[in-house]
């Protein structure tokens, strides 16, 4: 299969230290066309433009994602000592490069213990920095849907809800108003069933695929590291539910990334 699409990876994480240059190399002949490498913190953000300056396919988002405040390898903890103000500040100059197309990976986790207010505000003003760039996001929302609707619906930011995991009612006013859906490995799994609901009944013009790599593999490979080539089996099963080819799934994905971050 071709013109594969990855709207959310990332590659610059150690897990890919071993082998990273071979890899990159190989992903093409995979299929893979692009790639949105996503940065967590300004002590990735380096890694990742590196990446996008070497790798033809390769396109940049950065930002500062809402683990960030509590990871202490994190350089919004080792170097910023929870400033993330400061931080933001320091990685502004980085959007004037070319390669960064989006804002994120930012959002929203109340999975982990991340300070619920340190959080909303970090994602309020990495929005408000969107919007002011006039930039699309890539956005992080695990266990806080409520906050994170309040925000999406006050800020109407353009860009992709990554590895979605709402409802078909939510997605109907998110893409409304411009938002696109990540879907990834996960749909794959046996207890997908929301998110068979939602593909169902969303307009494909605003579903992106993507992996999160190293993580969620899809079936039939879950558990092992995940790369931009697995996307092949999540289209496979996409297109059961859209009853089309996995080469149209592709294709139709493809069209709507490119889209959604302004990438000709």
């Amino acid at each position: 299969m071709q013109n594969i699409f990855d709207t959310h990876a990332h590659y610059s994480s150690h897990q890919f230290d071993a082998d990273r240059t071979q890899l990159m190399a190989a992903l093409p002949e995979g299929g893979v066309v692009g790639v949105l490498e996503c940065a967590t913190h300004s002590g990735d953000a380096s890694r990742v433009l590196e990446l996008a300056h070497t790798v033809p396919f390769v396109h940049a988002a950065v930002g500062i994602h809402p683990e960030s405040l509590i990871e202490e390898d994190a350089a919004t903890v080792a170097v910023y000592h929870g400033d993330w103000r400061a931080e933001l500040n320091a990685l502004r100059p980085l959007f004037e490069d070319k390669a960064v197309v989006a804002v994120g990976e930012i959002g929203l986790d109340h999975h982990w213990p991340v300070p619920r207010q340190e959080q909303y505000d970090l994602f309020e003003a990495q929005l408000q920095l969107a919007a002011e760039l006039d930039l699309p996001v890539s956005v992080h929302d695990r266990e806080a849907h409520a906050e994170m609707y309040e925000l999406l619906r006050r800020y109407k930011p353009r860009g992709v809800l990554h590895c979605y995991s709402g409802s078909a009612e939510d997605a109907a006013w998110l893409t409304g108003q411009g938002m696109y859906l990540g879907f990834g490995g996960a749909v794959t799994y046996k207890d997908a069933k929301r998110a068979a609901k939602v593909l169902a009944a969303i307009d494909p013009q605003w579903a992106v695929l993507e992996t999160d790599c190293p993580y969620m593999a899809p079936e039939p490979v879950r558990g092992r590291r995940n790369d931009s080539r697995n996307i092949a089996h999540v289209a496979v099963y996409i297109g059961t539910i859209w009853q089309m080819d996995a080469q149209s799934v592709l294709d139709r994905t493809a069209d709507n990334a490119r889209r959604c971050f302004n990438i000709v």
